[in-house]
């Protein structure tokens, strides 16, 4: 997971992006090879989705891996996997908000058409403050 990254500081009402740096061991696909009793089986494992726990009550659904964020994109919202913070947390534990990015990966099981799936939790905090301008 790339972002929101503990480190960052971020604002009340801009957007915030989410994504997750692709490699096999975050986002896939990952393969594994077996063999038991004379046969071999070999799996692919992707992520399918990735479920943000906000910490605020919100939750946002992700179908990808989500874009990165770059300078040139200044205040846009993420074209597919992003949030906006509606109120600071100065209110909660070291003011950042506790959430976590659930990623469920999906297995093709053996010609019967089903899947298997697997779920995988992260932590992050984000340290959401207000700006406020004075005329």
């Amino acid at each position: 997971m790339a972002s929101p990254r503990a480190a960052g500081k971020y604002v009340v009402g801009m957007p915030m992006w989410m994504w997750v740096t692709r490699s096999t061991s975050s986002y896939g696909p990952a393969t594994a090879t077996a063999t038991a009793g004379g046969v071999t089986v070999t799996a692919t494992a992707h992520v399918a989705a990735i479920r943000w726990d906000m910490g605020d009550g919100t939750t946002v659904t992700c179908n990808g891996p989500g874009p990165p964020y770059t300078a040139d994109r200044g205040k846009s919202p993420s074209p597919d996997c992003g949030h906006r913070y509606e109120r600071s947390a100065a209110d909660q534990p070291d003011g950042r908000y506790q959430g976590t990015a659930t990623a469920t990966w999906t297995v093709p099981a053996l010609g019967d058409g089903g899947e298997f799936t697997e779920t995988r939790q992260t932590a992050f905090t984000a340290a959401v403050g207000e700006v406020q301008v004075l005329n």
